[in-house]
C-alpha cells in the first residue's frame, strides 16, 4: 500500500532549524500552540508523518536529492545528464574537481536532513513527560529518525553540530561541531532507545514505518562504520534470525512497484502517482511532490539517442547512467542474472530491439556514457501513472536499507572478526539469490573480506553505498585513481550557510581542502 505523506509538517514547524533566510522567524503552527498540539495523540501521530515527509523531501528533491548526492561521488555511476554542464552542481559531485561549500545540491540535502532532526527533536522533547499512550513509541520512531540523518551526515562530513534539542530562539542555534566519535555515540544511544520502543514489523500497521529490527539493524551497520565487529554480530544475528526480513526470491523484483514495502525492504521511502502533475503548473519543482521525480531524471535519454524497443523500458532525461567499471565487474563475476535487474549493456540493448545512435546527442557523443544503461529505478512501463504526464509521475520507492545489505554487513563482521565460515554463509546467501555458486570454501581471511568487497559492489550498485565504503575501507585512492578524486574528497565540505549562521562555527571549522 502506498502512502500519501501529509503536508503537515516542517513549514510551521522548521524554519528556525536549517540554515536559511527564515531561521529568524518562529511562526506558530497553524495557530495552535505547541503545547496543546502534543496533547493530542492523533497530532502527535500527524508530526511523526511530518518526518517522514521530510525525508521524502530530502531523498527526493528534484536536483538536489541526497539519494543523487551520496551516489555520484562512487565508481557506479556516472552523473550524465545532457552535457558537461547539465546540472552542474551534480557533475562536480561526480568529477570531485570542483565541488565547494556553496554546492547547491549537498547545501540543500544537509538543510533537510536537520529538519529531519530538528522535528525529530521536538516530539522527542513534547513525548519526555506527555502521558500520551502513544508516546513511547512515538519518542523511539522519532529517535530512529534523529540518528539515520545523523548517521547519514556524519558520514558524508564527519565532525558535525549534534543537534539533540530544541533551539529556544535564535540566539540558542550556534553549536559547535561536535567529533565524529560523539556523534557515533549519540546514534548508538538513540537507536538502542528506539529497539526497546518499537513493535515488530508484524505489530505495525502503516507499512512504511520502521520496526524494532529495522534499528537494530542500523545499529549493527552504525557499529561495522566503527570497526567494531564484535559488538555488531549480535545485533545482526538477532535481526537475521528475527524472522521480520528475508530475501526476495526473485531478485527481478527487488525494485519492482508491486513488492514495495516488501520482506526485504527495511527501510523505505514511499512516492505515489495520483496527484497527476503535468506541466501546466501544479508539480512543485524545487519543493514538495509526492511523485520520484528522479525516475524519469534517470531514465535513458530520448531525443533519438536511446531507442528502447524490446526493453520494457520508456526513455528519461539520462542521468546516472552505470560505468564501464560496473559493467565488467558483473561480466569478470558471470553475474547475469543481477545484471538483468541492474543494468543492460549496449549490445544487449541492441539484442533486445534497442538501439543506441551517439550521433543524435549534442556534439555526436553521449555525455558520460560508457557502454550501458541503468535497470534499476528505471523508466519501466509497469509504474503507471493515472492523470497527469506521465514524466512527473512515477511512483517508484527508494529502498533505502535492505536485507541484502544487512547480510554483507553481516559477512564483513564476521570476517574482521575471524568467523570467516559465518561470513561465508551470509555472503552466499546473496550469491545464491543472483544465481551464483557458494564461494570456495577455503577462501578466508583477506582474500574473503575482497570477496565481500565484490560482491557488495555488484549488488548494492547505485543505492549510494559504494564511494562512503571505499572510504571507511581505505580503498578510495586505489580504485578511483585517475578520475580526478583527492584525501579531500573522503567528506563533503560543510555548507557555506552553515558557518554564516551558526555562531559558533568559522571557516576555520571546514573539512580539509575545502
Amino acid at each position: 500500500m502506498k502512502k500519501v505523506f501529509l503536508g503537515f509538517i516542517a513549514c510551521t514547524f522548521l524554519a528556525i532549524f536549517a540554515c536559511s533566510d527564515e531561521f529568524t522567524t518562529n511562526p506558530s503552527p497553524n495557530g495552535q500552540d505547541l503545547e496543546s498540539f502534543f496533547l493530542s495523540e492523533s497530532n502527535v501521530e500527524q508530526a511523526l508523518i511530518g518526518v517522514y515527509d521530510i525525508m521524502q523531501l530530502t531523498y527526493g528533491r528534484d536536483w538536489h536529492s541526497a539519494f543523487l548526492v551520496k551516489l555520484l561521488p562512487g565508481d557506479d555511476a556516472n552523473a550524465a545528464g545532457g552535457n558537461s554542464a547539465d546540472q552542474q552542481q551534480l557533475q562536480d559531485i561526480d568529477d570531485y574537481t570542483a565541488v565547494a561549500s556553496s554546492n547547491a545540491s549537498i547545501t540543500v540535502m544537509w538543510n533537510t536532513f536537520y529538519q529531519a532532526i530538528a522535528l525529530s527533536n521536538l516530539i522527542i522533547e513534547n513525548m519526555e513527560n506527555s502521558t500520551l499512550p502513544n508516546r513511547e513509541r512515538v519518542s523511539a520512531e522519532a529517535k530512529f529518525m534523529r540518528a539515520w540523518c545523523h548517521f547519514e551526515l556524519t558520514t558524508m562530513f564527519g565532525d558535525i553540530p549534534l543537534r539533540n534539542t530544541v533551539p529556544s530562539g535564535a540566539e540558542d542555534f550556534g553549536i559547535p561541531k561536535s567529533p565524529r566519535a560523539d556523534v557515533y555515540a549519540q546514534i548508538e544511544s538513540d537507536l538502542l532507545d528506539a529497539m526497546s520502543g518499537l513493535p515488530n514489523r508484524a505489530g505495525i500497521a502503516d507499512n512504511f514505518r520502521v520496526s524494532n529490527g529495522v534499528a537494530e539493524a542500523l545499529l549493527g551497520k552504525v557499529l561495522v562504520f566503527q570497526e567494531k565487529y564484535s559488538e555488531a554480530i549480535p545485533h545482526f544475528q538477532n535481526v537475521i534470525g528475527g524472522g521480520e526480513f528475508d530475501l526476495e526470491p526473485n531478485i527481478d523484483n527487488v525494485w519492482s512497484i508491486d513488492k514495495e514495502f516488501g520482506m526485504e525492504s527495511l527501510f523505505e521511502i514511499g512516492y505515489i502517482s495520483t496527484f497527476g502533475y503535468n506541466w501546466d503548473g501544479n508539480v512543485a519543482w524545487g519543493g514538495r511532490t509526492e511523485s520520484n521525480l528522479h525516475i524519469q531524471l534517470m531514465g535513458p535519454r530520448g531525443d533519438g539517442i536511446f531507442g528502447l524497443d524490446g526493453t520494457g523500458l520508456i526513455n528519461g532525461w539520462g542521468f546516472n547512467l552505470p560505468t564501464a567499471k560496473l559493467l565488467t565487474a558483473f561480466d569478470t563475476a558471470g553475474d547475469v542474472t543481477r545484471k538483468a535487474a541492474t543494468v543492460m549493456t549496449e549490445a544487449e540493448l541492441i539484442a533486445a530491439g534497442g538501439s543506441v545512435d551517439q550521433s543524435a546527442a549534442p556534439g555526436g557523443s553521449v555525455w558520460d556514457y560508457e557502454g550501458g544503461i541503468r535497470i534499476k529505478y528505471a523508466t519501466k512501463a509497469e509504474d503507471t501513472s493515472p492523470g497527469g504526464v506521465r514524466e512527473l509521475n512515477y511512483s517508484t520507492n527508494f529502498r533505502l536499507f535492505r536485507y541484502a545489505e544487512v547480510l554483507l554487513l553481516a559477512a564483513e563482521a564476521y570476517n574482521k572478526s575471524s568467523q570467516d565460515g559465518s561470513a561465508r554463509t551470509e555472503l552466499n546467501k546473496i550469491r545464491n539469490r543472483a544465481g551464483l555458486a557458494d564461494i570456495d570454501s577455503s577462501i578466508s581471511g583477506n582474500d574473503l573480506f575482497e570477496a565481500i568487497v565484490d560482491e557488495k559492489y555488484l549488488e548494492l550498485a547505485h543505492e549510494g553505498q559504494r564511494f562512503w565504503d571505499l572510504v571507511r575501507w581505505g580503498k578510495a585512492a586505489t580504485e578511483l585513481a585517475g578520475t580526478g578524486y583527492s584525501a579531500k574528497n573522503d567528506l563533503f565540505p560543510i555548507p557555506i550557510t552553515e558557518i554564516e549562521k551558526n555562531s559558533e562555527l568559522t571557516l576555520d571549522d571546514q573539512n580539509p581542502g575545502y
